[in-house]
């Protein structure tokens, strides 16, 4: 029959679930709210580097201290979600060790596997905060990780810290409850970490103290497990479960290849062609005319929108980054978390006003600064590095043809460069006829 606890815990894990879809839902409608592309080619190719890249975690690696950590985390929460679904059946049923029956001797190779990726774990989280916090590793400190981004960090890393120690401690409770005998602990599974580690500092207590203790981590457990599922949709730790699409639908071409305006494009094949038709009339525009550039994040394609969402903030662009390097203000990550905060407030805008509510604000000016765009050196260090495959040079590059297509601005230099292309043919200001004049001086 089932019991209080029972009815309880079923209202809550459909409560997360209904929000966390609801969360899921306002974020998929925030990343269609870019312009489409069609990136369903090469699928082969394209399944190779999501194994490669988001689940064989190849680039994390390339920082060992940094990538190992992660590889420790992320193959921790993948494999002990497995004890989740356990946890969620007895919960719904009131069952104990549901799969114990099922699986036999190897039940407690999984819970001796789980023991140890859960300190594996914890003692990465640590590390991370110690990196984090008191290292204060470079790349964590700029101006665009202080505030929320720092503390949302930090934030995380306490709550697997926490997570993991309940489910150490609910182990170490059911070891001794297990051991005592004591009704509905079955005997199953190997504690090797919370039987060292945990036990020890509680054992003595009486089986009603235990098993208060055991039901208490239980539910932090649980409870936090539906917390932090709820959580990541405003966290930039939603990359656990973007990473994944975001490498797939990742640029396959070569990195230092441009994308054309079709509009252009089509310009300018028509002036190269010798057969086009000079008298001919020009194409009657369909529904409002294109943008040229980008201004606002509803210029931008789909796939640059879920970059924004996918962004780990962990600077590794940044930090590659040349511009940055020598002191300009260019920061990569900084691109993305405006990205992602723009279209952010775009969407409440949305849930608010209305999908035709301008607000008088846009990406371009508001976010991010002309003089951010020009420091870029387009050297596409910041997609090499990136470990999830988002592009923040293709925003730059887009909002930079913005700035010179719509807004005819762009710095001096520049200026007298294509002004030279435009008269000369080339990026220097001698004629076409006077370009050989050295050869004859000397």
């Amino acid at each position: 029959m089932m019991g209080i606890d029972n009815i309880i815990f079923i209202l809550i894990a459909v409560g997360a679930v209904l929000l966390f879809s609801k969360n899921i839902k306002t974020i998929a409608r925030n990343i269609n709210l870019g312009k489409d592309i069609d990136l369903s080619d090469n699928k082969a190719e394209r399944w190779k580097k999501m194994l490669m890249v988001a689940v064989g975690q190849s680039k994390m690696v390339k920082k060992p201290v940094s990538g190992i950590l992660h590889i420790v985390v992320y193959i921790g929460f993948v494999i002990i979600n497995i004890e989740v679904l356990e946890i969620v059946i007895d919960g719904i049923f009131g069952t104990h060790r549901f799969f114990a029956s099922f699986l036999g001797p190897f039940y407690n190779v999984l819970i001796f596997s789980f023991e140890w990726l859960a300190l594996g774990v914890l003692l990465a989280c640590v590390i991370f905060l110690i990196r984090r916090n008191v290292l204060k590793i470079n790349r964590f400190g700029l101006k665009e990780m202080l505030g929320w981004p720092k503390t949302d960090a930090n934030i995380i890393l306490i709550a697997e810290i926490l997570l993991m120690g309940a489910f150490l401690t609910m182990n170490a409770s059911d070891y001794l409850l297990q051991g005592l005998n004591a009704d509905h602990y079955i005997q199953a599974g190997a504690f090797p970490v919370s039987g060292t580690l945990v036990a020890p500092l509680i054992d003595g207590m009486s089986i009603n103290s235990l098993i208060i203790v055991e039901r208490a981590t239980w539910w932090f457990h649980i409870i936090g497990i539906f917390a932090f599922l709820n959580y990541l949709p405003y966290s930039k730790h939603f990359h656990i479960l973007l990473a994944f699409p975001n490498v797939y639908f990742s640029k396959l071409r070569p990195k230092g290849q441009f994308s054309n305006m079709e509009s252009v494009q089509k310009e300018v094949a028509m002036m190269f062609d010798p057969e086009a038709d000079p008298y001919a009339a020009p194409a009657e525009p369909v529904g409002e005319p294109e943008r040229f550039g980008v201004k606002d994040v509803t210029d931008l394609s789909w796939k640059n929108l879920m970059d924004a969402y996918s962004c780990t903030e962990c600077g590794r662009c940044t930090q590659q980054c040349p511009a940055n390097i020598t002191g300009k203000l260019l920061s990569p990550r900084k691109i993305m978390m405006d990205t992602r905060d723009r279209l952010e407030e775009v969407g409440k805008n949305i849930d608010t006003h209305g999908k035709d509510y301008t607000d008088g604000k846009s990406l371009l000016g508001d976010y991010i600064s002309e003089e951010e765009l020009w420091a870029c050196t387009t050297c596409n260090a910041c997609v090499e590095a990136c470990p999830v495959g988002i592009d923040p040079l293709s925003i730059i590059v887009d909002m930079r043809r913005s700035l010179i297509m719509e807004d005819s601005k762009a710095p001096s230099e520049l200026t007298s460069m294509l002004s030279n292309i435009e008269n000369n043919g080339a990026p220097w200001q001698f004629a076409t006829n006077d370009r050989l004049n050295w050869r004859d001086e000397n």
